[in-house]
């Protein structure tokens, strides 16, 4: 089932989520429904504050970001997973610009600055324990995700000057001046 993606402006986005239990009711069909509407809206990755669930879940699928054509680049077809309760151990390496966007944040896009290596631990959906490291794209999409399950977002991490410059169209935002292709659930609706 495809879900509304909560627009900015909604509390849940900015709550620290809660753990997520092994007998959640319905985690299963949650996870299906939090695929279906990441796929949906053209996404990578879904966090459950995005669905309006406190919850320290996301999902991820890179595939549509796939550069292993490319002379060097990052092979993603494998990148398909559920993040139940993660925790970020360690982030390494040179931060790099990566132009950043957001499903809560449709429209507006702009360069983020981020470690390229993290270590997380994290339970997939059957509930076995991880710990893996990523680098690359790969650890941008899990340190955008895990943000949401903080009650931080990708605008957070831009200049004083930046977040000026996009004041009114966040504004608009939150006052439900949206033009999504998807399903969205605005402030007051």
């Amino acid at each position: 089932m495809i879900l509304p993606i909560f627009i900015y402006g909604l509390p849940v986005l900015r709550q620290k989520a809660l753990p997520v239990q092994e007998n959640h009711p319905g985690l299963n069909q949650l996870i299906l429904n939090m695929f279906e509407t990441m796929y949906n809206a053209s996404g990578v990755g879904l966090a459950a504050p995005q669905i309006g669930k406190a919850l320290r879940l996301f999902v991820v699928d890179g595939k549509p970001m796939d550069e292993s054509e490319e002379e060097g680049g990052e092979e993603m077809m494998d990148f398909k997973k559920v993040f139940i309760n993660p925790e970020i151990l360690n982030e390494t390496g040179e931060e790099w610009a990566f132009e950043e966007g957001c499903l809560s944040i449709p429209g507006i896009r702009e360069e983020v600055y981020r470690k390229e290596t993290l270590t997380i631990r994290y339970q997939d959906e059957t509930w076995a324990t991880h710990t893996e490291t990523f680098s690359g794209i790969k650890a941008r999409i899990i340190q955008h995700e895990y943000d949401h399950i903080e009650g931080i977002l990708f605008t957070d991490h831009l200049s004083v000057l930046k977040k000026q410059i996009l004041r009114a169209r966040m504004l608009r935002l939150s006052k439900g001046e949206v033009n999504a292709s998807y399903p969205i659930r605005i402030s007051g609706k």
